[in-house]
């Protein structure tokens, strides 16, 4: 939920909060994956999954490391490609540390294992100075054994403090949309840097500015929480997340991004409904809304110390996912269509074609 934060006490400071809550891959990940994944692809309904990996993850550690971790029960050995060099090797079980890679925007490793498909993935962060919450929104297993792919959407908190460095890397990313959930009042302060090539989209969750302030801790809960709730009862809402699930189900172009102002309220719920619609399980889903809490964490604490300790409690709120939001978010979904697949379907307006398209795009095998 928005809440402009223009209380009496400490106005400035808070109003400078405020702005400070208002943030797809290069063209070598053209040649190292989009290839396997359009072969992935174009095998969707006509074979069963064979990639073995269960968790896999990259680490960029901005220092010319990277950690790549995999559990693949069953296979004996795997293999690291980067550049398409092996560069390391590992069981079934592994963290290994890769170093001594030539320079790149995002680096891509291709897990290679002895039985099965492989597995393509890079560190989920952009690492953007001016947008620290810049993240890939797949690379997450589904419940039944699917990857969802990276390199194709990406959740941002808002593109305003974007430096010429981090526009320069957005632009090779190949972005093809821009979706803003903000209402008018954040997109008019905070205007955003659109990447070049990327169609603008305004999309307003809210449907218009919010003016409610909070002035307790509680308060703010309160209305971070029903603010959740509209997410999936107010129309203006249910039309945003109905076009933005549909865009991010249309092949034609690869990269679209979606955000808000900190990227993880109304950002997200769009990530969150976006998995649960492709089958990843709650817990991996909830993992991911949370993870806003640590790319946030230097901002929120820099806010935080300007305030005195009362507004600071008042906002702590504000800048945080709690769980409890989420919760509100998937309780309501509950409460109004009973299951998850009745509100894509009734709430969303996604019938059995979109939602096979959104899967077939977004899914490996």
């Amino acid at each position: 939920m928005q809440i402009p934060l223009h209380a009496q006490r400490a106005a400035p400071i808070l109003a400078a909060a405020a702005l400070a809550l208002s943030l797809a891959a290069p063209a070598s990940f053209a040649a190292e994956t989009r290839q396997p994944v359009a072969a992935a692809a174009a095998r969707q309904g006509t074979a069963s999954h064979t990639i073995p990996f269960t968790e896999a993850t990259v680490t960029d550690h901005n220092d010319g490391t990277y950690t790549v971790s995999w559990q693949a029960p069953g296979v004996r050995a795997v293999t690291v490609y980067a550049g398409g060099q092996p560069v390391a090797h590992g069981g079934d079980r592994e963290s290994v540390t890769v170093s001594g890679l030539p320079a790149a925007d995002r680096q891509w490793f291709r897990l290679v294992p002895d039985q099965g498909d492989p597995l393509t993935l890079a560190d989920r962060s952009l690492h953007l100075e001016g947008a620290p919450n810049f993240r890939d929104a797949g690379g997450y297993r589904t419940a039944d054994g699917h990857w969802v792919r990276m390199g194709v959407l990406y959740r941002s908190s808002e593109l305003a403090q974007l430096t010429d460095a981090d526009l320069a890397k957005l632009d090779r990313l190949g972005i093809r949309a821009d979706y803003d959930l903000r209402a008018p009042g954040e997109r008019a302060k905070a205007p955003d840097r659109v990447p070049r090539g990327a169609r603008y989209v305004v999309a307003d969750v809210a449907g218009g500015d919010v003016t409610e302030v909070p002035t307790s801790p509680e308060q703010a809960i309160e209305l971070m929480t029903a603010g959740n709730r509209d997410y999936v009862t107010k129309d203006s809402a249910r039309t945003v997340y109905s076009s933005l699930l549909r865009a991010a189900a249309d092949p034609a172009d690869e990269a679209l991004l979606y955000h808000c102002t900190a990227g993880k309220d109304r950002t997200g719920w769009a990530s969150a409904a976006l998995l649960t619609a492709l089958g990843v399980d709650r817990e991996t889903v909830t993992r991911d809304y949370l993870a806003s809490n640590t790319y946030r964490a230097a901002q929120n604490k820099a806010i935080l110390d300007q305030l005195p300790p009362h507004d600071a409690a008042v906002l702590e709120p504000v800048l945080t996912a709690r769980l409890d939001y989420l919760d509100a978010s998937f309780d309501e979904v509950g409460k109004r269509y009973g299951t998850f697949d009745t509100y894509l379907r009734q709430g969303l307006g996604l019938d059995d074609r979109a939602l096979a398209a959104l899967r077939e795009a977004l899914l490996t095998d």
